[in-house]
């Protein structure tokens, strides 16, 4: 695995919400080789809930792009407004390295606050973030990452980043997701 091109890469962001919304959120996965999109994923996640690991590892898992899958990115360690992305579980699970990306740096304090001053698993998500560390700046974006080097995500984010400072995945994913809500898309993620 360590010297196979990671170019197969599955992309995943969550559809708006409103915030008064209790329940399922859909979570979009834009399937990519290079940079050609190969294929749509959809499921749903309970917003706060903390199943976003085991929904993402079962999309994966039982799609056509299984086998040829080799690296899993997600907008941002959330999905659904807190529902936490167990990276560690969801890497344990695929057998694929993960990547966390995000425009900017996070408000790390403000994330703890909220995390610990009542969301559902607050504080196993918060182990989970703490766990994972800091996010490293790349490309003009942050990461994290589990099972691959800054080198290698370096070298995946400047291959698959063409239209914008976001990767094509994960700007598919953030495009799709918005109109499969609000009927058009919108925005960048």
């Amino acid at each position: 695995m360590k010297n196979r091109p990671l170019s197969n890469v599955i992309g995943f962001d969550d559809a708006p919400f409103d915030s008064t919304h209790i329940g399922a959120v859909k979570v979009i996965g834009a399937v990519f080789a290079g940079i050609r999109l190969d294929g749509v994923l959809v499921g749903e996640v309970e917003k706060d809930g903390f199943d976003s690991a085991q929904t993402l590892a079962t999309l994966v898992s039982n799609s056509r792009f299984a086998q040829q899958t080799n690296l899993i990115m997600l907008q941002g360690i959330a999905l659904a407004g807190f529902n936490v992305v167990d990276v560690f579980s969801l890497h344990q699970h695929l057998d694929l390295p993960i990547l966390v990306v995000s425009r900017r740096s996070p408000d790390i304090q403000s994330i703890q606050r909220a995390l610990l001053g009542g969301i559902p698993h607050g504080q196993e998500k918060w182990h989970i973030i703490q766990q994972l560390g800091p996010m490293e700046p790349v490309c003009r974006v942050y990461v994290q990452r589990v099972g691959l080097s800054l080198e290698r995500a370096r070298s995946v984010i400047e291959r698959s980043t063409v239209y914008s400072h976001v990767p094509e995945p994960l700007r598919c994913a953030h495009l799709f997701a918005g109109a499969l809500v609000n009927g058009e898309s919108r925005g960048d993620p």
